[in-house]
């Protein structure tokens, strides 16, 4: 596990944690292409330096963000802010929904809207064409 992220989960409460470790080693594990970071205080990764997924400490509990989740079309997902980000809760390992969770990260794969140039184009978000081969 990157030691930014590791040293990211350890500073949470122990079942947080457990969730955030969790998350960390699966993520990493099914998104190999992905690079992962501290960004804006959290751990989450990349493909091709556009942000697909991270996790955050907040009160509901360990939240788990696709920035490109709306898009989706998933109902467990809520939405997150006023993009195209949506994410879930979870307060144990357990409520990890395994299915869902492999899901999600093969759609974050291939669904992406632009976040990388989203400054460049002044808060606008254009939809990626991606080729599933790639």
């Amino acid at each position: 596990m990157d030691p930014a992220i590791q040293a990211f989960n350890q500073n949470l409460s122990l079942q947080e944690a457990e969730i955030g470790d969790f998350l960390a080693q699966y993520i990493s594990e099914h998104l190999p292409e992905a690079t992962c970071k501290i960004w804006h205080a959290i751990p989450v990764w990349f493909i091709h330096d556009n942000p697909i997924v991270g996790y955050s400490s907040l009160k509901r509990g360990i939240q788990l963000l696709f920035w490109s989740g709306l898009s989706f079309e998933e109902n467990q997902l809520e939405v997150v802010g006023k993009f195209k980000a949506a994410g879930i809760y979870f307060n144990n390992v357990q409520d990890i929904p395994i299915q869902d969770l492999n899901r999600w990260l093969q759609k974050s794969k291939t669904i992406q809207w632009d976040y990388k140039n989203i400054v460049k184009r002044k808060g606008k978000l254009e939809k990626l064409e991606i080729n599933p081969a790639s």
